[in-house]
């Protein structure tokens, strides 16, 4: 006999192993989700550039069709990879939830462009009120921000966990006396 139990989950030594051990489905949903994020983005960048330059359509036209595509490409990447594994509950309600979380993600991205271009563009304009200025504050920040928030509000409440089984109902048919 080595000890070893069959089916036992085997934990990995140190404190870089015990992180992996308890943060690790976290790290993998992490991955897949920037995965399908990276996916929809060139989805929504060669859309819009399609429709707006090879079309001719108008860019605010071009960009909504190109970004509600894009959604949904993301939409159909969590729900059937990243977050395979969780219920599935109402595929219209998950949907609306998705873009409801989508525009709130977008409204952090342009609080990020709007605190920095007009906050702190108005104590230092050289610095803040600048095109580099301007995309850092939007797509790393502010997408970033909104990406962190998508992530935590897609797992909490779109893509909901299956959660614990019910607990049988115990009784409490004790007669009283002695």
């Amino acid at each position: 006999m080595t000890g070893d139990q069959p089916g036992a989950p085997q934990t990995r030594r140190g404190p870089i192993g015990a992180l992996l051990d308890r943060f690790g489905h976290l790290i993998h949903e992490l991955s897949k989700f920037a995965t399908v994020g990276g996916f929809a983005f060139v989805v929504d960048f060669v859309l819009f550039n399609l429709l707006s330059s090879g079309r001719d359509m108008p860019p605010l036209a071009a960009k909504t069709i190109s970004t509600v595509i894009a959604a949904t490409v993301a939409f159909l990447g969590n729900r059937f990879w990243t977050w395979r594994h969780r219920q599935r509950s109402n595929p219209a309600r998950e949907y609306a939830l998705f873009f409801f979380f989508n525009a709130v993600g977008l409204g952090i991205a342009v609080a990020s462009l709007a605190v920095s271009h007009y906050g702190l563009g108005a104590v230092w304009p050289a610095v803040f009120q600048t095109p580099l200025a301007d995309n850092i504050a939007s797509f790393i920040v502010g997408t970033g921000l909104g990406t962190l928030f998508r992530f935590w509000s897609y797992r909490r409440f779109v893509f909901v966990d299956a959660g614990t089984p019910p607990v049988p109902a115990t009784s409490h048919d004790r007669e009283s006396g002695a």
